[in-house]
């Protein structure tokens, strides 16, 4: 392909409201333009890559014995409010009516459509195991589209449901989707993770993330440097020696007394304020659970992980009250309030059970308590494990610390159960005649998501730095002087002889400076480059560069076409 007959519009300067360096990158190096907030025209590189990444998707899908269909984008409301979701999902779902007056929706995922294609036609355990797959265009009416696609609101997902007997027949397909996913981001060039994650609002009783390491990553992850346990930040758990479900108050904490604490609002300003440390003081939270209040206690340097928390609450929406609400629940404003004298369902963090003597806010302005003691001042409708797990803390398998790192998900596998089954009726007979629900698991990968994720991990301050399988083409040949007919002969030469061997050639035809054409090309991300000039061609040689190199290799004109197609091959062999 010729570059002069591509369409390529790179820009100079970086995009002021793009943040993330793939976002910037893709505007700059001419992948991608905006069309409105979070919708964005896939152009000519990039739908060269976001089909190589696709077809290594199909591959790998396929090898695991799934089978590819397409279903509509656009469902009816009837089959979301059978699976329940019509009502709960959020405002993310985009819901319309048609001139009949019919309720639709753009759908974000394919539960419902997919659970009515087995219900029709699913009917024996002979028909299972089965799993079915798409790669298609979905839509989230994200709130604040951002990232360029990271985030956006249009995008692509490959998609795919199991349908099978039983939990743990159910647990086989899991695994061979999982194993599927480990070959398809090796394949891909990437370095990942697979961790333990929470299951949202897809639901189910398990799930991993697939995350692409990279320190941009907007999830922070916990592993295990000893035994390899690894779980996103929201699901790490953590060893404890003695988890006590009930205080013991000391004895030797003199009695709670009101003291008056001043501008001193924040636990670190409080702490700060009596002369202690953040862990000594007690942070007290009010969250709306299903809109009725619940405090909320922890360990001053401890966060809340509010997923753990409504899994302990068991609520549907989970939402921290606003300073009016807090006002008007706890009778002080943030800052000020506590656990003490309140008749609020209070639930504390394991960590609270082993203080002792702390400090805590008075639910009066500007004053907090000080010598509290916990199950002796107040007391709580519940002690459970509700805390952030941190870089540090004791890994729940084999005690080692946790190590802490930043990942971007591209892909998760969810073990559903019968969720969507038992409520829309996708049921098969049993050999002996019994009705039983399909036991399912949806198994996604955000296709164009990996896209970004591979420029935000393999990037410099040149621009895009591709692994191989997915650049959008394996090789830029860049002659000089395209007046020169012997430059332009050889390049032309070299890029015939490449293309009959397979391998994807840019031909940088431009009539411009070789400084023009270098900064071009490294900002596309091409892994390798042949460049001719007329000087190394009066020696029968041409120049050769890995993107990622610094230097350029010599290479006779005569051994450049087996030399760059083995390099191609054997990348493409290895997945880098």
């Amino acid at each position: 392909m010729r570059y002069t007959q591509m369409l390529i519009p790179t820009r100079k300067e970086t995009p002021v409201d793009a943040e993330l360096p793939s976002h910037q990158l893709m505007l700059r190096a001419g992948y991608i333009n905006q069309l409105t907030a979070g919708i964005y025209t896939l152009l000519p590189l990039a739908w060269r890559s976001v089909q190589k990444i696709a077809q290594i998707i199909r591959d790998e899908m396929n090898r695991s014995g799934a089978q590819e269909l397409l279903l509509p984008m656009v469902q009816p409301a009837e089959i979301w409010k059978q699976s329940g979701r019509w009502d709960h999902y959020g405002k993310e779902l985009l819901r319309f009516t048609d001139r009949k007056n019919q309720e639709y929706c753009l759908t974000p995922t394919h539960e419902e459509g997919i659970t009515d294609v087995a219900r029709q036609f699913i009917r024996s355990y002979k028909q299972m195991p089965i799993n079915m797959y798409q790669i298609q265009v979905k839509f989230r009416d994200e709130l604040r589209p951002r990232a360029g696609l990271m985030r956006g609101r249009e995008f692509m997902m490959k998609d795919a449901y199991s349908f099978d007997v039983s939990y743990e027949a159910a647990e086989k397909s899991y695994q061979s989707m999982y194993d599927a996913y480990c070959r398809i981001f090796k394949r891909c060039g990437l370095a990942f993770r697979a961790v333990e994650a929470d299951s949202g609002a897809i639901g189910g009783s398990h799930s991993h993330e697939f995350q692409v390491l990279a320190q941009t990553g907007e999830d922070r992850l916990l592993s295990c440097p000893k035994c390899g346990y690894a779980a996103n930040e929201e699901k790490a758990e953590v060893k404890r020696t003695i988890v006590k479900s009930t205080f013991t108050p000391s004895a030797n904490t003199p009695a709670m007394e009101k003291i008056y604490t001043g501008n001193a609002h924040s636990i670190d300003e409080v702490a700060e304020f009596l002369h202690d440390t953040p862990d000594h003081t007690l942070k007290t939270l009010v969250y709306l659970a299903d809109g009725k209040p619940v405090i909320i206690l922890m360990r001053g340097n401890d966060n809340l992980n509010e997923i753990k928390l409504q899994h302990v609450l068991d609520c549907e929406t989970l939402v921290m009250a606003s300073d009016a609400a807090i006002e008007e629940i706890m009778g002080s404003k943030p800052g000020s309030v506590g656990p003490c004298h309140i008749s609020i369902p209070t639930y504390a963090d394991f960590n609270v059970v082993d203080m002792h003597d702390v400090c805590c806010g008075a639910n009066e302005a500007d004053h907090h308590f000080i010598h509290v003691e916990p199950g002796r001042d107040f007391n709580v409708t519940k002690i459970d494990d509700l805390a952030l797990a941190k870089e540090g803390d004791a890994c729940p398998h084999c005690g080692a610390p946790l190590e802490a790192f930043r990942g971007i998900e591209v892909g998760h596998v969810f073990l559903l159960g019968t969720k969507y089954s038992q409520p829309m009726g996708a049921n098969y007979l049993d050999e002996a005649g019994n009705s039983h629900p399909c036991v399912m698991g949806c198994y996604g990968i955000g296709v164009t998501r990996v896209l970004a994720a591979a420029i935000e991990q393999y990037n410099d301050e040149n621009g895009i730095n591709f692994p191989t399988a997915i650049a959008p083409f394996h090789v830029i040949v860049a002659p000089m002087l395209m007046k020169n007919e012997n430059v332009t002969s050889t390049a032309e030469k070299i890029v015939a002889q490449l293309e009959a061997a397979g391998i994807e050639v840019l031909y940088d035809d431009r009539d411009a400076r070789a400084g023009v054409k270098f900064k071009d090309d490294d900002l596309l991300g091409i892994p390798y480059r042949i460049t001719i000039g007329e000087r190394n061609l009066n020696e029968g040689m041409v120049e050769f560069k890995h993107r990622a190199d610094k230097d350029n290799t010599k290479v006779a004109v005569s051994d450049i076409v087996d030399f760059v197609t083995k390099r191609v091959r054997d990348d493409l062999k290895l997945g880098i």
